[in-house]
């Protein structure tokens, strides 16, 4: 989960100062392309922010999985684009990334998941007969 909200920290700031190479896996027929790479990098902040403090935790868990079901479609444009090179490094990067995301997905969901099951249980009360 640490290295989930990381990774959200990391690539939310990437999205911001860099852009370009986000612009350009993002699918062709979605309009405002720089418009959507700047939103999913203030969303990634959000979660990785979200992920950093137990009571949001389970919220950000659940925003991350969407999130990364949401981008999926720029990681298959990324695949579909390097496929279409020759370069063997980037076939094979654009290749690993797009099975990599399922146990980032389920990491995401299991967070909200296990905030669920904390939201939901209550303290052991003592009870006395008098």
């Amino acid at each position: 989960m640490w290295a989930l909200g990381g990774a959200f920290a990391v690539s939310g700031v990437l999205h911001l100062v860099r852009p370009r190479p986000f612009e350009m896996i993002v699918p062709r027929r979605l309009p405002a392309r720089r418009a959507l790479v700047y939103a999913s990098g203030v969303a990634e902040l959000g979660c990785a922010a979200g992920m950093a403090f137990p009571r949001t935790r389970p919220l950000a868990g659940l925003v991350s999985s969407a999130l990364l079901v949401m981008v999926f479609p720029a990681n298959v444009q990324m695949a579909l684009d390097a496929s279409k090179r020759r370069s063997t490094p980037a076939k094979a990067a654009t290749a690993i990334r797009l099975p990599l995301q399922l146990p980032l997905i389920w990491v995401a969901w299991r967070t909200w998941r296990q905030g669920q099951g904390a939201q939901g249980a209550q303290p052991h009360q003592r009870t006395t007969t008098a």
